[in-house]
């Protein structure tokens, strides 16, 4: 009886686990309607025909705008951009993939950052690509990301489509930068200091100062004055390297460049390849204008014609030195 009882009774546990089995409510792996689709299907056929960028926060606001096949700042005096930058956001764009909804709470909505970018102290950035006649190919408000740095864990980030009242997780790399000066083309030459042969510097109110190599690869020597007290190792250096990974702090059209003449330099490098370095200072700033000629001056001088560079205020004495700079008090 005592055998029987026990079976009974397990036989009944059994009974009651499988009923709580059946009875319990499932793990829901549904996914939300929408979820692993793109964004923005179709985007990338449509990306031709773009021809305006703006990103808007709560501050300032980014316009990028397409002139034939250029894209140009308009609040910096249509300077170009940098393309890869653009293409990289795009690319982003077209393959940002649906993951979860995260409802429609303001509250919510302004904690994941895709809130109305002129709430104050919203984080949002609001994102609109227009074709030409106006009509936006895109309209998205931008918010948090979560990035992972373990695995191969794609990024997040947190969108709220026009026309949506829910926000959206989405799976994708956004590189959303609304600053003006991450977007400028900022390398202006990079030419290595072995390639300098020689540098005629020619400095208003001073006498003219000559640096040249007797052959390739030789030490850079103060010839003219030939006379001239112990050359500045130091000094000589910075003269070679002043167009070595040269960038700018900002761009004036050359017509607006107004500054007053310092003087010019004549850099002759290898390969035949003269550069003409004309210098000026508008206010404490140093603006810098270049005119390239030999076999690579087509290329340049499309890049480098009609603007004045703004450079670090200590690229004088590379463009400019004195014959104090250039020598060793004794």
């Amino acid at each position: 009886m005592r055998r029987r009882g026990l079976l009974l009774l397990g036989g009944s546990a059994a009974a009651s686990i499988g009923a709580a089995l059946y009875l319990a409510p499932r793990p829901d792996n549904t996914a939300a309607p929408g979820a692993g689709m793109l964004a923005f299907p179709g985007l990338a056929a449509r990306l031709p025909q773009a021809a305006l960028l703006e990103i808007r926060r709560h501050d300032a606001t980014l316009l990028v705008r397409r002139d034939g096949e250029r894209w140009l700042l308009p609040d910096r005096n249509n300077y170009p951009i940098r393309e890869a930058k653009l293409r990289e956001l795009l690319t982003g764009l077209s393959e940002l993939r649906l993951m979860e909804p995260r409802g429609s709470d303001p509250a919510n909505l302004a904690r994941l950052g895709v809130d109305d970018p002129q709430t104050p102290g919203s984080t949002a950035s609001h994102l609109r690509l227009l074709d030409a006649p106006g009509t936006p190919i895109i309209s998205v408000t931008l918010g948090r990301r979560r990035v992972r740095t373990q695995g191969n864990i794609p990024e997040t980030i947190y969108i709220r489509r026009a026309g949506d009242a829910e926000a959206w997780a989405a799976e994708g790399r956004i590189p959303l930068d609304g600053d003006a000066a991450a977007w400028m083309e900022r390398d202006v030459a990079n030419f290595p200091a072995e390639r300098l042969l020689r540098a005629a510097i020619n400095r208003l109110g001073a006498e003219p100062l000559t640096l040249a190599r007797a052959a390739p690869g030789a030490p850079l020597l103060l010839t003219t004055p030939p006379d001239a007290a112990t050359p500045n190792p130091g000094a000589l250096d910075e003269v070679a390297r002043g167009l070595e990974y040269l960038t700018f702090i900002d761009a004036l059209p050359e017509a607006q460049n107004h500054g007053t003449p310092l003087g010019e330099a004549r850099f002759e490098l290898t390969g035949g390849l003269t550069i003409q370095i004309r210098c000026s200072r508008l206010d404490q700033f140093l603006f810098i204008r270049l005119t390239a000629e030999g076999p690579e001056a087509q290329s340049l001088n499309a890049r480098w014609q009609g603007w004045a560079y703004q450079v670090g205020i200590w690229k004088e004495k590379a463009f400019l030195p004195t014959l104090e700079e250039l020598t060793q008090s004794p």
